[in-house]
């Protein structure tokens, strides 16, 4: 079993096939170790969106291609609050199935800034989406590219899940 993907698209100006985004995630998810008690959410949305979404978080103004919010919260515990324990309604975790799933967070994507950026690359719109899932991810799993040595350690692993999983795929 993979990790849980939650796949929505929120914009209608270019269609996405989500289906495929979602398995790549998984697949992402699954060679980067994480197990399938996490929980992903992958958002398309329009411009001003992420353009709003940007702003708030990051300060920034105007539209970016792919966004990345970590869930930093610990899992949250079985059992009752304050005390997570005891017995009766909510009482502790007593197996695997009743874990609650772990959120690794979410990865926005703005495909009409993708379609710009594929442009420029000179890549189908399809592939630079891709893309954008797995930097998106990466960030999620802690990786990040402030730093040249870190940029190009991200970069390589970009590459290297997209060969595997997207490009080999059609």
């Amino acid at each position: 079993m993979a990790a849980d993907v939650f796949v929505a698209d929120e914009q209608s100006a270019l269609q996405v096939d989500v289906a495929r985004h979602a398995e790549l995630a998984r697949r992402v998810l699954d060679a980067e170790g994480v197990g399938d008690d996490v929980e992903v959410s992958l958002l398309f949305v329009d411009e001003p969106t992420i353009a709003e979404l940007h702003d708030r978080f990051l300060g920034n103004s105007g539209p970016t291609d792919v966004l990345a919010f970590p869930i930093d919260d610990e899992p949250s515990l079985g059992g009752r609050s304050p005390d997570e324990g005891g017995t009766g309604p909510g009482g502790p975790v007593t197996s695997e199935e009743d874990a609650v799933p772990v959120l690794l967070g979410d990865v926005v994507v703005c495909p009409t800034v993708a379609e710009r950026q594929a442009a420029e690359h000179g890549v189908a719109v399809e592939d630079e989406m891709a893309l954008l899932v797995v930097h998106g991810l990466l960030h999620l799993l802690g990786m990040d590219h402030l730093e040249s040595t870190e940029a190009e350690t991200m970069e390589r692993r970009e590459q290297e899940l997209l060969a595997r999983f997207w490009r080999r795929a059609g």
